[in-house]
């Protein structure tokens, strides 16, 4: 019975771990929803999931592995959860005719900054892990 298990558990778990990984998600998030109401935070709801996430991972609580399949699959996703919003802007034709070029140039100026934070964010964050590494060849040799 146990040899039959082992090889049915697995391909099990592969098949309910998104699933239970976007559940934590929605739970973490209905959470700090209610710290928002709670603590009145002048944050929203997502932000202060996000870094409740971010502190469970960092004090190993939660370890990575736990929610890397269902943050993949969100970010595969991602696309499907913007199509409304995208659909919607064809009730605003008018608004578009007219100022249109405006709201393309602040959406560009802004995916630029947003870029560009981001590469700067990851190049120091890179050269800090590569100092890291030195240092500890340096003290470990």
């Amino acid at each position: 019975m146990a040899v039959a298990l082992r090889g049915f558990t697995p391909v099990l778990f592969r098949r309910i771990q998104v699933p239970v990984q976007v559940a934590l998600y929605a739970g973490l998030f209905i959470f700090a929803q209610q710290l928002v109401d709670w603590w009145h935070l002048p944050l929203p709801a997502n932000l202060v999931g996000m870094l409740l996430l971010l502190a469970l991972i960092v004090c190993r609580v939660v370890p990575l592995k736990w929610v890397r399949a269902g943050s993949r699959w969100l970010l595969a996703e991602m696309l499907l959860f913007f199509v409304p919003a995208v659909v919607a802007v064809v009730n605003y034709a008018e608004l578009l005719m007219v100022d249109g070029w405006r709201i393309f140039l602040v959406i560009a100026i802004s995916t630029l900054l947003v870029l560009s934070t981001t590469a700067l964010v990851v190049d120091k964050v890179y050269r800090y892990e590569l100092a890291r590494i030195a240092r500890r060849q340096a003290s470990g040799e």
